[in-house]
């Protein structure tokens, strides 16, 4: 049974904290200081230092009682154990002994000590003891507040959830730190020293928090690893890519049999994969674990999809599942996705829907602004009175963004038209094309941002092909159920390849769940995906547009988006995620498709051979074409 051993210099709480530990865990309280010999406490009655000879015997009836507690039920004790050596001595051979150091500042204990009443220790011994104190490495470190209630309550969430250790303190990393920190959640923080570039990131992360936190903060990554208890559990929240690997092989020797590391970042699937079976060859735990939300959700409750080992995760789910987002239910939208990389997979595919969502209300306001002449102050208006229906993140930042001003001007009129990305969009396209699966919407959100990077091309083009003006005559009706229609077919497209996955990997996914922590800390939380976690629960087999609920919805705004995209591509205003939408969804409900020309074709010049309808499905035939009947 385990043995908790609160240690510190005299004066930090030991015996209170102790005492309420032990009625906590309903286990006996022990002060070492009842296991002093009378001519020990004689002395220090009188102010004289004890030495290492005068606590000799004491160390040794204290082990004597640690080993006989653990064959028992367990014990809470109350210890100075000041030196290193102590500590080894007590702890030998047993490792059931949890270290709680508890600690404050010398001005403090020292006013604390001169208030105790009844209590041989004197005063003018505590500078002593501070001059003898070997801060542990290991361990839980409490700084004691002046209620004991709040200090207790310290140590409690340190034993309830697992000690982690963040490697990264980038802007993701710090604002995980400090969400763990903020749920009472035990990390300690490391970042690498680079000379003129990464100086003294962690040591002043560390002590801009003080005030609040504790954050153990480390730049040797060595130390960083050892001063965490084993089983040790590692966040990594680095760049993807080669900085991932660079880390696992720089951290991989100080590890041991059973840590896990957490790789938090954007990370490809199937490196996660690589690295997954990479660790578990040397008997480390993996976790492909995609983080949601941004600098705020991270800081305040992000949506976290971990994926890989189910044993990682039953150790470091409680403590995910407490710095995440909450849904409307206030269950927490983290959940286990499945096993090998389906966690980066999910993630992947999360920022696919995100990339088409944000093309998608971007050509929206596009036409509006210069097709339809609104203002920005209008448009701002219009995504706030359809946001009332959608709750979508991306349409309330988009309201916010249309009423942004710098000094007096519309701060969007300066942002130049050239968009960016990171790779997942793009991944998820390629996904798609490896897994045979019609990718549209997102394909085209990805697309729209290549084309739209080559600026300079753009403004030659755009002298040779002058566009003319047209007059568009739309309602905002019509613009608003066109714009429910496509959202619902981008979401569908992005759901299917996740089906897809689920049935090429055995991964066995729960779409309904996926969809439920969508539905807060994620840039892609709306009311759809509130509705999706509903409608998927009993029909997630199945594509989304074949959902009954969800087809009454398109077929009330389908011809709403075919007059949208027509009007609009009748004016020359590119419409690329709404227009692929509209054709994935007539490709998709039409009974009679342009492929049976392409098989003839196909047969033709390759002798490809076609299926026949007359025929039954598997029998393949072939045609000399050149041999009219």
């Amino acid at each position: 049974m385990k043995i908790y051993i609160l240690m510190g210099v005299s004066g930090v709480g030991k015996t209170t904290l102790g005492k309420m530990l032990a009625s906590e865990m309903n286990i006996p309280f022990h002060d070492a200081d009842d296991f002093h010999s009378a001519q020990n406490i004689e002395k220090m009655s009188h102010g004289i230092p004890l030495t290492d000879e005068d606590r000799a015997d004491w160390l040794q009836n204290l082990k004597n009682a640690i080993h006989k507690w653990g064959k028992d039920d367990g014990a809470v004790l109350a210890c100075s154990a000041l030196k290193e050596k102590y500590r080894k001595f007590l702890a030998e051979s047993n490792d059931q002994v949890v270290w709680i150091y508890l600690y404050e500042t010398y001005d403090v204990i020292l006013q604390r000590l001169k208030e105790r009443k009844n209590h041989y220790f004197k005063p003018d011994l505590l500078k002593s003891q501070f001059d003898t104190l070997e801060k542990p490495d290991y361990g839980i470190h409490i700084k004691v507040d002046a209620q004991p209630q709040n200090t207790f309550n310290k140590i409690m969430n340190h034993l309830k959830y697992p000690e982690i250790g963040l490697v990264g303190l980038g802007v993701m990393g710090k604002s995980l730190a400090l969400n763990m920190a903020s749920k009472g959640i035990p990390v300690s923080v490391f970042n690498r020293e680079v000379k003129g570039k990464e100086e003294g990131v962690a040591k002043d992360f560390a002590e801009n928090h003080q005030d609040v936190y504790d954050f153990p903060w480390f730049d040797d990554l060595e130390k960083f690893v050892k001063s965490l208890p084993a089983p040790r559990n590692i966040f990594l929240m680095v760049n993807a890519g080669k900085a991932v690997d660079y880390v696992i092989d720089e951290i991989l020797p100080f590890l041991e049999v059973g840590d896990l590391l957490i790789d938090g970042g954007n990370s490809h699937y199937t490196d996660t994969n690589r690295r997954a079976q990479y660790l578990n060859d040397k008997g480390i735990l993996f976790l492909g674990t995609g983080v949601s939300g941004g600098e705020d959700g991270a800081l305040k409750g992000p949506s976290i999809m971990p994926g890989g080992d189910k044993k990682a995760y039953d150790r470091i789910g409680a403590a995910l599942e407490a710095i995440s987002a909450k849904d409307s239910n206030g269950d927490p939208c983290c959940a286990f996705i499945g096993p090998q990389s389906s966690g980066h997979f999910v993630k992947m595919l999360h920022n696919g829907i995100e990339y088409g969502e944000m093309q998608l209300i971007s050509e929206f306001y596009h036409l509006m602004r210069f097709g339809l002449k609104y203002s920005p102050e209008k448009i701002s208006q219009i995504y706030a009175k359809w946001n009332k229906e959608q709750d979508s993140f991306l349409l309330e930042i988009s309201v916010e963004i249309l009423k942004f001003k710098e000094n007096g001007e519309l701060l969007l009129d300066q942002i130049l038209d050239v968009a960016g990305q990171k790779g997942t969009g793009g991944w998820s396209s390629i996904a798609a094309l490896d897994l045979g699966v019609s990718f549209d919407t997102i394909s085209a959100a990805v697309m729209a941002r290549n084309i739209s990077a080559d600026k300079t091309m753009r403004l030659e083009a755009s002298d040779i092909y002058a566009h003319k003006e047209h007059e568009i005559n739309i309602s905002e009706e019509e613009l608003f159920k066109a714009y429910k229609a496509a959202s619902i077919i981008n979401h569908a497209v992005g759901f299917e390849l996740l089906r897809a996955a689920s049935t090429e990997f055995d991964w066995n996914l729960n779409y309904s769940e996926i969809a439920r922590i969508w539905t807060n800390g994620c840039i892609i939380k709306s009311q759809l995906m509130k509705d999706l976690s509903e409608m998927l629960e009993d029909h997630g087999s199945v594509h989304i547009l074949l959902n009954k609920e969800i087809a009454k919805k398109v077929n009330e705004n389908k011809n709403s988006l075919s007059f949208v995209v027509g009007k609009a591509l009748e004016a020359e205003y590119p419409m690329q995620v709404s227009s692929s939408a509209l054709n994935y969804f007539l490709g998709l409900s039409s009974s009679q498709s342009s492929a049976n020309m392409i098989q003839a074709q196909r047969d033709f010049f390759g002798a490809h051979t076609y299926e026949r309808k007359d025929k039954s499905r598997g029998e393949f035939f072939h045609t000399d074409w050149t041999k009219i009947s």
